[in-house]
């Protein structure tokens, strides 16, 4: 069939957010679509899960995965989060690659380029946090990692192209949108038009109450919490409780996470509450529970328990 003239193309498409850890990936995904879908910490290894977030723009349909942060991993769930972003590599139509304005992070992203070196799915690199860095020096940046070096691909054989943004600010965020958009192949939608993820609402606030946890503990204590909600149910006068668990590795750490009389524990609570309440537009009774996996983080059994099996 020929198409009219005027007939508007719907495309769609899946695009994978990778990049090393604390590279901006999950501010990337929040500031495309508006709205806290991932959550975001200065602390590295945030986000542990592949997180879909859905851009309906026009008649297209952009579904966006944020990834684990790449890097050398050693543990059992180190080496699930990575896993999880290679994952992606080979069932998206994009990839954005993730790299910070500084040319000392070149040498730490090799990894990630030497994972890319065989794959054909199209490869933008993007240049997040240019709010930080001198104007002239964003030019010479680029042309440096124009060069990566791989032994079968150079430069712009490798890269597809490559867009300055800074996620942060909302800098060059619908120039990159823009250029997804022409990139991606006609199709039809595959989530409906207000669907904004494809979390279900037990892993979406349990992260929500990670996030609060990990901002307000130090040291190795934020890579050692899980969070696991147990239920979620409609309680009296439209209000939804929550019963959550947060599981850490060792008995000294579960009462750093509940603080001297509890304080700590219920600021987590009040913080994680504010954010669920806004998402969800009830009010919301939360429960918060502290128990000790001893190191979850190492075991098969306890990495499958607690959501994180491939």
């Amino acid at each position: 069939m020929v198409k009219e003239k005027n007939e508007k193309i719907s495309k769609s498409g899946f695009i994978s957010i990778i990049g090393r850890p604390n590279t901006g990936k999950s501010t990337l995904l929040n500031s495309i679509l508006s709205r806290k879908i991932a959550i975001t910490s200065d602390k590295p290894q945030t986000t542990r899960f592949r997180i879909a977030g859905i851009k309906n723009i026009d008649d297209n349909q952009l579904i966006f995965l944020d990834t684990p942060g790449i890097h050398q991993a050693q543990s059992k769930l180190n080496k699930y989060m990575v896993e999880t972003a290679y994952r992606t590599y080979k069932s998206v139509d994009l990839i954005l690659v993730l790299v910070d304005c500084d040319i000392k992070s070149k040498k730490h992203n090799e990894i990630i380029f030497q994972s890319l070196e065989n794959i054909k799915t199209p490869k933008y690199l993007i240049f997040n946090k240019i709010d930080l860095i001198q104007k002239d020096k964003l030019l010479p940046l680029i042309e440096n990692y124009s060069k990566i070096g791989l032994p079968s691909k150079q430069g712009k054989d490798f890269w597809k192209e490559i867009i300055p943004i800074s996620a942060l600010q909302l800098d060059g965020i619908d120039f990159l949108i823009n250029r997804i958009v022409e990139a991606l192949p006609e199709g039809p939608h595959f989530y409906p038009h207000d669907m904004a993820t494809d979390q279900s609402e037990k892993l979406f606030v349990s992260e929500l109450i990670r996030e609060k946890a990990i901002d307000l503990t130090q040291q190795e204590v934020p890579y050692s919490i899980a969070v696991l909600v147990e239920s979620i149910r409609d309680g009296k006068k439209n209000v939804m409780v929550v019963d959550a668990v947060i599981y850490v590795e060792r008995e000294s750490q579960k009462g750093i996470v509940i603080g001297k009389k509890g304080s700590l524990i219920k600021e987590i609570g009040t913080k994680a509450k504010i954010d669920i309440e806004n998402w969800f537009g009830v009010k919301v009774y939360l429960t918060l529970f502290v128990k000790v996996k001893k190191e979850w983080s190492k075991k098969e059994y306890n990495l499958k328990e607690l959501g994180y099996s491939l």
